[in-house]
């Protein structure tokens, strides 16, 4: 029976896998040659990395966007439609172009089976290979080595901030985990890394191969200006190139100039095929554009939202919200999956959240409510907390406890992210991203 809707695509694809994740290219491999698209006709940028993809993505496509270069971005998980996470020259996809994709890759699966991911990243090289795109940035799902988007050879690989997460399948310490991240390296090819403490392992495995490695603060790195002034700025330098007196990124936080620094070294990579000036820089550092990091909703009580979940992305949202301290309270509404480090991340807010209100994350991996109570109170005993079994029910409960000088900030999971954005895109309020928001 033909699939006449985009969510009738990816409820199908939902059970089309015995796995709801399978680490592995041969299956995406073999589909990917029947599909016969051949090699790039562009230059494709690999990012890979814990924390900083999605950030380092749209800085990337920011910057080529202004340089005039037609874009192709794929990136995940989405927060509202699933077009987010297929975007050329900037613009989501429309669902007649996925849905035609998807029956193109369907034709040439054969009896191949494809998980939900595997799917959709055939169908965003599909809708690039056939959009005429200049070149295409490309995010890591999970690890590196054995995610569908390594199918590709890149031209340059960046590495952004490496953490422990997923552990499941990529291993419970650093070295495991920034061996699978080095797995989109390439004999020869540029690579990138913006952790300024690289794991051994990432390090060996570039020499192995022969990949040239920029590291930060070593072969490139930045400086940030004076903090409180009038206008913020940041310098970036690599060997004798240097730009004084950048804008600072337009997503809030250090962490940020540093995700920066570690595009400008990648994009300085591709300058033999894909030059960018001192102006497409700024002009992309400005117009730098990513829902759910730091995000300000202009609501009866400001609002924060923030995608953090893991302890290195936490202790970045703790840090940002101490930053611009508040005369009133801060209320976390709080979502998670179960196989994060719940106490960890909950233990990073537990000096900036005054008051909490946990939720149950609406997926088979969601952490109940409970659950989430227990590792609040192992992160700081005696906390007293609501539950909820939605993050959009959480929010209205800490809505209706804060005051006009207090805020709200939601955290833990795109999952809490998403239910309360729907929340707020039903009661029209206005969706905004500043790097001050407070």
């Amino acid at each position: 029976m033909p699939h006449r809707t985009l969510q009738d695509w990816l409820n199908w694809q939902e059970g089309l896998h015995p796995r709801g994740i399978d680490l592995g290219l041969e299956r995406v491999r073999q589909v990917f040659a029947n599909m016969d698209l051949g090699p790039p006709p562009f230059p494709v940028v690999t990012v890979a990395g814990t924390n900083g993809k999605g950030s380092s993505v749209a800085l990337l496509e920011a910057v080529l966007q202004a340089a005039g270069y037609c874009t192709g971005a794929y990136t995940s998980p989405h927060l509202l439609h699933y077009n987010e996470r297929i975007r050329v020259a900037g613009r989501p996809v429309d669902d007649e172009v996925i849905c035609r994709a998807f029956q193109r890759i369907d034709q040439a699966r054969g009896a191949v089976s494809l998980t939900y991911f595997e799917f959709g990243t055939l169908a965003a090289l599909d809708i690039f290979y056939r959009g005429g795109v200049d070149v295409a940035v490309l995010e890591v799902g999970m690890g590196g080595r054995l995610d569908a988007v390594n199918i590709l050879d890149a031209d340059v690989a960046l590495v952004t901030a490496i953490g422990i997460d997923h552990v499941d399948w990529l291993g419970n310490d650093r070295e495991r985990i920034g061996r699978e991240k080095a797995g989109i390296f390439r004999s020869g090819t540029p690579a990138v890394c913006s952790d300024p403490t690289p794991p051994n392992s990432l390090v060996a495995h570039a020499r192995a191969l022969d990949s040239p490695l920029f590291l930060i603060g070593c072969d490139y790195g930045f400086d940030i200006g004076q903090a409180g002034s009038l206008h913020p700025a940041w310098s970036w330098w690599h060997s004798a190139l240097r730009h004084e007196g950048l804008p600072m990124p337009a997503l809030a936080g250090a962490f940020q100039v540093q995700n920066a620094a570690g595009c400008l070294m990648a994009l300085q990579c591709l300058a033999p095929r894909l030059a960018v000036t001192r102006v497409d820089i700024e002009h992309g550092l400005r117009a730098q554009y990513l829902p759910g990091r730091f995000q300000a909703v202009v609501a009866p009580v400001v609002t924060i939202l923030d995608v953090a979940h893991n302890r290195e992305s936490a202790a970045a949202l703790a840090a940002n919200l101490a930053a611009r301290p508040i005369p009133g309270k801060t209320h976390g509404v709080v979502a998670m999956l179960g196989d994060k480090d719940m106490a960890a991340v909950l233990g990073e807010l537990a000096s900036e959240v005054d008051t909490w209100h946990l939720s149950t994350a609406p997926v088979a991996r969601g952490a109940q409510a409970g659950v989430l109570a227990r590792a609040l109170r192992e992160a700081r005993a005696g906390v007293a907390c609501t539950a909820s079994d939605s993050a959009a029910s959480a929010y209205e409960t800490a809505l209706a406890q804060a005051g006009a000088e207090d805020r709200i900030v939601v955290f833990g999971s795109f999952y809490a992210v998403s239910d309360v954005q729907q929340f707020l895109a039903r009661h029209d309020w206005e969706f905004a991203v500043q790097s001050d928001p407070i």
